[in-house]
């Protein structure tokens, strides 16, 4: 392999480790973030009133999971119009960072 090749590959890996870092959540960001969430989703027997159902709750839940929700209300693949008004707004690193508090929340 000749130099700028190696330098190419070099550049690539740096900028893939850098971008996973930034996928990583961060629990106390993610604290200040959560908040709206927690309205809903820390109270034991919540139920929505429209739709009626039981509204889960997520503290301990895996952070992949609530990140990959998130994700999918944002995108409208998984619909539910009041998760969608909240995740709309939300960037990657504010969903990685509520699955992270989510996730140790007791």
């Amino acid at each position: 392999m000749n130099r700028p090749m190696i330098s190419v590959a070099a550049a690539s890996l740096l900028l893939t480790g850098s971008m996973a870092a930034l996928a990583e959540g961060d629990a106390a960001a993610g604290r200040h973030k959560a908040e709206t969430c927690l309205g809903c989703h820390a109270v034991e027997g919540y139920f929505n009133v429209y739709p009626t159902y039981r509204v889960p709750k997520l503290g301990g839940q895996s952070a992949a999971y609530i990140e990959s929700a998130l994700k999918a209300y944002k995108a409208g693949t998984r619909q539910h119009d009041t998760m969608h008004a909240n995740a709309v707004s939300l960037s990657d690193q504010d969903m990685a960072d509520i699955a992270a508090f989510m996730a140790n929340y007791e």
